[in-house]
C-alpha cells in the first residue's frame, strides 16, 4: 500500500474575514472529497487571504497515486478564486 499527500498554500482573492474564506475553501474541500481523497484546511486557519489545503489519499499502486494527486492539484490551481503558491507531494510506500 502506498500513501500520497499533498500540501497546498494558495492565496485567495478578494476575501475580508474568515466567514467569507470558509464559503470559499469550503466547496474546494466538497469537491476534493468527491474524488475519494481526505482533505481538509490542514494551516494559516487564523489567517482571511492564505490557507493551507492537506489532500491525503492510499493506493495500491503509485501511478495511480500520482494520477490522483495530479488531479487534485489541477483542481485546485483551475479555481479562479484561489491563486496556488506552492505543492508539497510526499509519497509514502512499504519500505517507509
Amino acid at each position: 500500500m502506498y500513501l500520497g499527500a499533498l500540501e497546498l498554500d494558495v492565496l485567495l482573492g478578494d476575501v475580508r474575514s474568515l466567514k467569507q474564506k470558509r464559503s470559499v475553501i469550503r466547496p474546494v474541500l466538497a469537491e476534493l472529497r468527491r474524488m475519494t481523497v481526505s482533505a481538509a484546511e490542514t494551516g494559516d486557519q487564523d489567517l482571511y487571504r492564505r490557507a493551507e489545503i492537506g489532500v491525503a489519499v492510499a493506493a495500491s499502486a503509485v501511478p495511480y497515486l500520482n494520477e490522483v494527486l495530479d488531479t487534485c492539484e489541477r483542481l485546485v490551481a483551475d479555481r479562479p478564486e484561489l491563486q496556488l503558491l506552492s505543492v508539497r507531494r510526499r509519497i509514502f510506500g512499504p519500505e517507509d
